[in-house]
């Protein structure tokens, strides 16, 4: 029989700020299922979280959805390694056939698993999405972000070697072992990828219908407007209860390189109007509390503030990521120190500076 999942676009002017429906139960944390490479925990009927267990280098999470004739993949991890693990590991929770992958955003740890997916599978994304990783807007791979985390890749793979070679405690000795196996076949694995692009695309929101035992899941797919890139996509099931927030929204502070600081935190009012019950991030635990949408949505604006204070100034970028003290949110952020942000961020904010 073929895939029952229906897609129907909405057109983009008639978005608006969504109310969900009464939830099902959300399934107990303990329901949990583990392979070699992945752990997958269901958060509602058929909703699963899934994490890397360490033994590949996923970078990010994932989302399956499983219905009574299909599988919905959100995000593909950093390779096409670590997508064929994901995969492999599928089967573990359902015999249903992977339809459809939904990619959260463009960046790498998130979507250069795609080229993996069988040829079959539709993968779904924003318009942005599509034109970065078609290479319409620039080569993902010569970028900034891509080239940051991976050219020292290599360096990492040659200080795990050296430290377990000379570590003299077993225990110690085996888990830089394993480290180095894993950064070893990382690195080896990024040399295989090939940017691959959505081939179904929104601009501001879609509908999915998957067909499940009691009827129907609605997965709603909501760009809210520029954030972490120019195409965030939260994934949105009403009746669970559920977001998948991709990077846009994370525990922690969040990548900036590619951001729109200035837009980001009106674009977090969307996701705060949803009722959900949990939100699962792009990297890090599932969450079930929405004060740390409020924390982020300061940060960022208080961020933007103090650039536009050093830019206005005449310092450069270099020197105001330096100097930046943002140690104001430390109560929100522990990684906090004192001044000093990622340069990568404030190098953004001054490009967005310079276009006003």
């Amino acid at each position: 029989m073929k895939a029952k999942l229906k897609i129907f676009s909405i057109p983009s002017v008639l978005i608006c700020l969504l109310l969900w429906i009464p939830a099902l139960t959300l399934a107990q944390e303990g329901d949990v299922v583990e392979t070699d490479t992945h752990r997958f925990v269901e958060v509602a009927e058929g909703v699963w979280f899934v994490t890397g267990s360490g033994a590949v280098f996923t970078m990010s999470n994932a989302m399956v959805l499983v219905g009574e004739f299909d599988t919905l993949v959100v995000d593909s991890h950093v390779t096409p390694a670590a997508s064929r693990a994901l995969l492999d590991s599928i089967p573990a929770v359902t015999d249903k056939p992977v339809r459809y992958l939904v990619n959260s955003h463009y960046h790498f740890d998130h979507a250069h698993g795609n080229q993996s997916f069988p040829e079959d599978v539709e993968i779904i994304g924003h318009e942005f999405t599509r034109a970065k990783l078609s290479g319409e807007i620039g080569n993902v791979l010569e970028e900034t972000t891509f080239k940051s985390f991976s050219d020292p890749v290599p360096a990492t793979v040659a200080n795990l070697q050296r430290q377990a070679a000379s570590e003299t405690d077993p225990r110690r000795k085996a888990e830089l072992e394993r480290a180095h196996a894993v950064q070893e076949d990382y690195m080896n694995a990024i040399q295989e990828v090939v940017p691959t692009p959505p081939n179904i695309t929104l601009q501001e929101k879609m509908t999915l219908f998957q067909v499940v035992a009691d009827g129907s899941r609605e997965i709603q797919l909501l760009h809210f407007g520029r954030a972490h890139t120019g195409g965030d996509v939260v994934i949105y099931l009403p009746q669970e209860k559920v977001a998948f927030t991709g990077d846009m929204m994370l525990p922690g502070l969040a990548y900036m390189g590619d951001g729109h600081v200035d837009e980001w935190p009106v674009s977090l009012e969307g996701l705060k109007a949803l009722d959900f019950d949990a939100w699962l991030p792009g990297h890090g635990p599932i969450m079930r509390s929405k004060q740390p949408i409020e924390n982020f949505q300061a940060y960022l604006r208080d961020l933007w503030d103090k650039t536009a204070v050093m830019h206005s100034r005449g310092a450069d970028w270099e020197q105001a990521s330096r100097e930046i003290d943002m140690s104001n949110h430390a109560d929100n952020y522990a990684q906090i120190r004192g001044p000093g942000i990622d340069p990568r961020a404030i190098r953004r904010i001054y490009q967005l500076l310079d276009e006003r």
